[in-house]
C-alpha cells in the first residue's frame, strides 16, 4: 500500500502533470474559463486515465510490443466514448461547454504517456493508483486555473457572483491570453518555492565539488538552476578527471608497487633490483654502447670506456 500512496502523492504534488510536467496544455488553456469547466474536464480525464491504466496493466503481457500503441489508443478511445455518453446524458450543459475537448481526451499525452511509461510495466493496483493520482493532479491544476480566471475575469466563484462595487472584473482573464498569464504566474511561484527550498539544502552544483556532483547531473531539478555553459564545464571537468584516472600505468594497477621493475632505456631489458639486491651489477658503457659488460668493480680497478 505504501507504493500506492506514493503514486497518489507523486501524481498530485511531486509529479503534477499540469504545474510540474507541463502536460495536457491544450485542455488546460482552452476549457478553464470557469472553475466548473476545469473540474468537469479533470474528472472526465481522471476516469479515463484510471480505467485505461487498469486494463492496460491487466493485459500488459498479452499485448504484442509491435502493436502496443494502437492497442493503447483503442482502449483509451473506448473509455472516452463511455465517459462522453455518460456526460451527455447526465450533464448536458457541461458536455456542451467542453465540446470537442471531451473527444480529444483520446490523444491527451498524459493518458498515453502513463500507459506507456507505467501501466505497461507494473502491476494492476499500483497502475490504478497511478492513474488516480495523475488524474487528481490534472484536475487540481485545471480547477485552480479555472477558479483564478473566473474570479478575476468574471467576478464569480463556481458560478456565484462574489464581486463588489469596489472592484471591476478584468475581462482579459476570461479570454485566451488570461490562461497563459495565470499558468505562467502559478508555475513561477511553484518554481520559486522549489528553488528556495533547494538552496536551503545546498543542492546547487556550483556549490559542490566536481567529484561529488559529476555522477548526478539532473539539470531538470529545481535546485539546479544553472546555465548550459556551466553545466557543460562541470561535465567536461568530470570527464577529464575520469580520463586522468584511466591513464595510470598498467603495471602500477596490476602490482600496486612502484620501483619494482626498472627498464633499461637502450636495451629495453627489465632488471628486478629487489630480487637480486645488486644495484651496480649491470652498467652501460656510454662510449662503446656495449651492454652486458660489468663495470664498477672496485677490487680489480678496471674501467670500461
Amino acid at each position: 500500500m505504501n507504493k500506492c500512496f506514493e503514486r497518489l502523492y507523486n501524481g498530485i504534488i511531486k509529479e503534477n502533470p499540469t504545474f510540474v510536467q507541463m502536460l495536457g496544455m491544450c485542455p488546460t488553456l482552452a476549457v478553464t474559463t470557469t472553475a466548473i469547466n476545469g473540474l468537469g474536464m479533470g474528472l472526465a480525464t481522471t476516469a479515463v486515465l484510471t480505467m485505461s491504466n487498469l486494463i492496460i496493466s491487466m493485459f500488459r503481457n498479452v499485448i504484442p510490443d509491435k502493436v502496443r500503441i494502437p492497442a493503447y489508443i483503442t482502449i483509451i478511445a473506448s473509455f472516452v466514448t463511455v465517459v462522453s455518453f455518460i456526460m451527455q446524458a447526465y450533464t448536458p450543459e457541461l458536455f456542451e461547454s467542453l465540446g470537442v475537448f471531451i473527444s480529444l481526451i483520446v490523444v491527451n499525452c498524459i493518458i498515453l504517456g502513463r500507459a506507456e511509461a507505467y501501466a505497461s510495466k507494473n502491476k494492476v493496483l499500483p497502475s490504478m493508483f497511478d492513474g488516480i493520482g495523475m488524474g487528481l493532479g490534472f484536475t487540481l491544476g485545471l480547477t485552480v486555473i479555472g477558479i483564478i480566471r473566473e474570479f478575476i475575469g468574471a467576478g464569480s466563484f463556481f458560478g456565484m457572483e462574489v464581486t463588489t462595487d469596489l472592484w471591476e472584473p478584468i475581462r482579459v482573464f476570461t479570454m485566451s491570453p488570461g490562461a497563459f498569464f495565470v499558468l505562467a504566474f502559478i508555475v513561477a511561484i511553484i518554481n520559486g518555492m522549489a528553488i528556495r527550498k533547494a538552496k536551503k539544502k545546498g543542492c546547487r552544483p556550483e556549490l559542490r565539488k566536481i567529484d561529488s556532483c559529476a555522477g548526478c547531473m539532473n539539470l531538470s531539478c529545481a535546485g539546479r538552476n544553472i546555465s548550459a555553459a556551466e553545466a557543460e564545464n562541470i561535465m567536461q571537468a568530470a570527464a577529464e578527471k575520469r580520463a586522468a584516472e584511466a591513464a595510470k600505468p598498467a603495471e602500477e594497477k596490476k602490482t600496486g608497487k612502484t620501483g619494482e621493475l626498472t627498464e633499461s632505456k637502450k636495451t629495453g631489458k627489465l632488471v628486478d633490483s629487489k630480487k637480486t639486491g645488486k644495484t651496480g651489477e649491470l652498467a652501460e658503457s656510454k662510449k662503446t654502447g656495449k651492454t652486458g659488460e660489468l663495470a664498477g668493480k672496485k677490487e680489480e680497478g678496471q674501467v670500461n670506456e
